[in-house]
């Protein structure tokens, strides 16, 4: 340090010694002191420069952003893998044009559409065993806005115009069904059947059961009941067997014949009494008994 000198002159007076010279500045140890901080200063600064110098250089900033996220005038950017420890918030996501976009997630992958008071409308969780919806009404539909499956509080719509069911155990309904057509896949069977309770079909204008290429049963264990309260029933086939009515008894004097006729009894039942010259219905009334 520059050394300053001042001479300090007195008044004059009887027996002065002349002027006295003071020495103004720092000296000894605190000068080594104010030395060693200034080094200590410019060394870091020297660091902490360095130190952003690596930190530009690793996360890789530019003019144009930082690292895989590039700053356009749409919005952000981000190229190749990226991991958010928080939640995001964004108006929009997509994907580079001709590339997928991928979720992936360790556990699950939520997205909630939220109202102006952050109250979840919708909710979509796809977790490792399951994926769950949440919202007033699902809608699936195809490109051309054609709806294919719709499910609200009220009712399940398919918009498809076939629906196949392809389990091994073909599908249960709890309830009623409501549908125009039912019909098995082409070289297949058509299975109706209610194990424990009953099985009705109706339809205001009729409806028609019709196997073009093969057999038509109709199973139950105890009645059968055809039943039509302002028209008729018609049975139209080259051949009707009824293989097992009851018989009527028949007399054994007289040749047996192998022709019987069908008599009704009152009550509905039909049986099948021998033919003779008249008709022999009223001979064998004990069946209907």
């Amino acid at each position: 340090m520059p050394q300053e000198q001042y001479t300090h002159h007195q008044s004059t007076m009887p027996g002065s010694e002349g002027p006295q010279v003071y020495k103004v500045g720092i000296y000894g140890w605190r000068k080594r002191c104010l030395y060693f901080f200034v080094l200590l200063l410019m060394i870091l600064i020297l660091v902490n420069l360095a130190m952003t110098i690596w930190i530009l250089k690793v996360m890789n900033f530019t003019i144009d952003g930082m690292g895989n996220l590039r700053i356009t005038e749409k919005g952000l950017k981000l190229e190749g893998d990226s991991e958010f420890l928080q939640p995001l918030y964004a108006k929009e996501i997509q994907s580079r044009p001709g590339n997928a976009l991928y979720f992936k997630s360790a556990r699950n992958v939520t997205v909630n559409i939220l109202n102006d008071q952050t109250k979840v409308l919708t909710q979509l969780i796809t977790g490792p065993k399951s994926v769950e919806a949440y919202g007033k009404k699902f809608e699936v539909k195809t490109v051309s806005g054609k709806l294919l499956f719709s499910a609200d509080d009220n009712e399940v719509v398919v918009g498809a115009e076939r629906l196949r069911v392809l389990g091994a155990e073909g599908t249960v309904f709890p309830k009623s069904i409501e549908t125009p057509n039912v019909r098995a896949d082409p070289f297949k069977e058509l299975r109706l059947e209610s194990p424990t309770r009953s099985l009705v079909m109706e339809a205001p204008k009729g409806v028609e059961i019709n196997a073009e290429a093969g057999n038509m049963e109709a199973t139950c264990r105890t009645e059968l009941r055809l039943e039509s309260k302002d028209g008729e029933i018609k049975l139209d086939a080259a051949k009707i067997k009824l293989p097992r009515l009851p018989h009527g008894s028949y007399t054994p004097t007289g040749t047996r014949q192998k022709v019987f006729e069908i008599c009704v009894c009152a009550n509905g039942r039909l049986f099948l009494s021998q033919a003779g010259a008249g008709s022999t219905c009223q001979i064998n009334t004990s069946v209907c008994l």
